[in-house]
């Protein structure tokens, strides 16, 4: 499981650049084991028996040119939900965001071969009318060691300030993943932008905040790019009465905005709190029960 503590250092440069680097939040044996669930989850060989929320890239059905995507792969396999489930980084992702608290909103299981296509530079919040308040925090872990040539991470330095966009045309495998971010640019009047690609060791995170511009393009090299990453939302947060998400929104109760912390558990609250069953689900112990 992560384990992350912020400085005072980390937490300035979050404000300033809209992201901060952490390394050795995983162990060799974690990030071991979790490179071992990639091939089976994608596969369709879930752990828990329940299939995701999105299964964006099935083995033997897509392209294998296309980056490979799973959300909520934390409902499917154990190793992912010991990753994105931690206290830690609920705990960060709260304390960079100055919320009371935070909750799993969303995870990512993305996969990058050699050779295969870029993701749409985007912000996170774009996507985010469905929730009251409509942030995010998000917890990217690398399980290897990334290049600017293997298809890593990118980010707009200090794009944060920017105004929240429209959600981009295409997301996955645009012919220019830069294509939503020239017109976000000059609507912030910003003429002269920097792209910084994170290259570090496996077992780094980078958290970044809801209105940052990020992407990653091809992997041009000869070795995967794999990472769990974990989408936050306040542990304040609720839905929205009248906006939809076409796939969340399916947790909402009638007559309710209330988050079900089934679907939607607290990792971490100032005041001590965490979604109860978490660590024993982690542990395997509600399959067996």
């Amino acid at each position: 499981m992560p384990r992350i503590e912020l400085t005072d250092d980390d937490i300035a440069s979050f404000d300033r650049d809209g992201f901060v680097i952490l390394r050795n939040v995983l162990t060799a044996a974690e990030i071991d084991a979790a490179r071992a669930r990639f091939e089976p989850l994608f596969s369709g060989k879930f752990q828990t028996g329940l299939y995701p929320d999105e299964w964006n890239w099935r083995m033997g059905r897509d392209a294998p040119d296309l980056t490979r995507q799973i959300c909520n792969g934390w409902k499917s396999d154990l190793t992912v939900a010991s990753i994105v489930l931690a206290a830690d980084v609920g705990r960060a992702c709260a304390r960079l965001r100055r919320w009371p608290g935070a909750r799993i909103g969303q995870d990512n299981v993305i996969w990058k071969p050699p050779g295969t296509k870029p993701l749409g530079f985007h912000q996170d919040d774009s996507y985010n009318d469905w929730i009251v308040p409509g942030e995010m925090s998000t917890c990217w872990v690398t399980l290897d060691d990334t290049k600017a040539t293997q298809g890593t991470i990118e980010y707009v330095r200090g794009s944060h300030k920017w105004p929240i966009a429209p959600p981009i045309k295409q997301f996955h495998a645009p012919s220019d993943p830069l294509h939503d971010l020239y017109p976000a640019a000059k609507a912030a009047g910003v003429a002269d932008y920097e792209i910084v690609p994170i290259e570090v060791p496996a077992g780094s995170c980078v958290i970044h905040h809801g209105r940052t511009w990020h992407g990653s393009r091809d992997n041009k090299g000869d070795k995967p790019r794999r990472s769990a990453i974990a989408h936050c939302i306040s542990a304040a947060a609720k839905f929205h009465p009248t906006k939809v998400s076409y796939i969340y929104s399916r947790y909402k109760k009638v007559g309710s905005v209330e988050m079900d912390e089934s679907y939607f558990p607290v990792l971490w609250r100032e005041d001590g709190y965490r979604t109860p069953w978490l660590d024993s689900y982690i542990r395997g112990e509600r399959l067996a029960a």
